[in-house]
């Protein structure tokens, strides 16, 4: 057999081989077990709670004219997730918006959100968050507030009242807070309104509590230092007691002295007390410089309008008397420090 034969021969043997183990390798390649796909992570659950800040009693109420702020707490944090946001008002969808998180650093995170209606009504606030692949869906439970109208007069009655009162009473007015509109909280209400130089009426709208809200009307102590002592601001019509340390007892409204007869400015010391009502109409009259008294009036405009003397409600002049004592200041300034420093002959009620 020739070389040639020969090397024919080996290479048939050899397909022959080859093509034999083929079928058996291709069923191994098949049989051999393949690795499944790694299993998607469950989302994580998470929870939410909704609280009311800027709100009155319980249930929630407010008056039109103040902004509540709902404060959302949320549980875990995952950076980029956001809530959605839903504002209803008597039933009826008026805002929804996504807003952000901010991390508290605890694991949970933080959302505020405050709102301010245009009418009364029943506003309630919901909030859910939408589930991404990192955290599930979760909703918060409900909140609500009650909003009651903001025009008041006298007679009025029931929760608006209460929430004016309750924070003209905070302030230092005299004022009883029972949720009734009477001849105390206008007196109240007129004394609020010229330390905010707001229009001289007895009524209340809603700049009345928005102002409220935002802590307006207190009386600013300029002399801090004289211990118990009474100041009479004449540029906006109030006299505050103040006690020891600077604290403000009770702010009410007053008459001070037209231009004509002016009340006298200066630091001056209560000398002499008068009980009851005299030959001129005074009540309950404390002096502090000559003829120049407090004292309750059966007239006080919300103008200066006396004959110098600091006229006062009549239904407040029992208080005041009875708080003064003789040797307290009495403080009469303006702003600008103008005014009649001469004590006249002639003062009067």
């Amino acid at each position: 057999m020739s070389e040639l034969s020969r090397r024919i021969r080996r290479s048939g043997l050899v397909a022959l081989i080859v093509g034999a183990l083929t079928p058996a390798a291709a069923v191994a390649a098949e049989s051999a077990p393949t690795r499944p796909p790694a299993p998607t992570p469950a989302p994580t659950a998470g929870s939410m709670r909704l609280v009311l800040q800027h709100t009155h009693g319980r249930p929630a109420r407010a008056v039109v004219g103040e902004r509540f702020v709902v404060r959302g707490i949320v549980a875990p944090y995952l950076a980029g997730q956001r809530i959605k946001l839903s504002i209803y008002r008597n039933g009826r969808r008026v805002i929804s918006r996504g807003v952000g998180l901010s991390p508290l650093g605890n694991g949970t995170a933080q959302f505020h959100f405050g709102y301010k209606p245009p009418h009364s009504g029943l506003v309630q606030v919901r909030a859910e968050h939408v589930a991404t692949p990192q955290l599930a869906a979760f909703k918060a439970r409900p909140v609500s507030v009650r909003y009651e109208p903001s025009q008041l007069s006298i007679g009025a009655g029931g929760s608006a009242v209460w929430i004016l009162q309750d924070e003209l009473s905070a302030l230092h007015y005299q004022v009883a807070v029972d949720g009734r509109f009477d001849e105390a909280t206008e007196r109240a209400v007129l004394a609020f309104r010229k330390l905010t130089g707001q229009a001289l009426l007895e009524s209340v709208n809603s700049r009345i509590f928005q102002l409220l809200q935002e802590g307006a009307g207190s009386f600013r102590v300029r002399y801090p230092h004289d211990g118990n002592h009474v100041e009479a601001d004449l540029s906006r019509q109030v006299l505050a007691e103040i006690e020891h340390g600077g604290r403000v007892r009770r702010i009410i409204t007053i008459s001070s002295g037209k231009p004509s007869t002016p009340t006298v400015i200066g630091r001056f010391r209560v000398y002499s007390k008068e009980p009851g009502t005299n030959s001129h109409g005074m009540v309950d009259s404390s002096y502090f410089v000559g003829g120049y008294a407090i004292h309750g009036y059966a007239e006080v405009p919300a103008y200066a309008a006396s004959h110098g003397c600091l006229r006062i409600p009549i239904p407040d002049a029992a208080a005041v008397y009875s708080w003064l004592r003789i040797g307290y200041p009495v403080d009469v300034y303006t702003d600008n420090g103008g005014g009649s420093h001469k004590v006249r002959s002639n003062a009067g009620p």
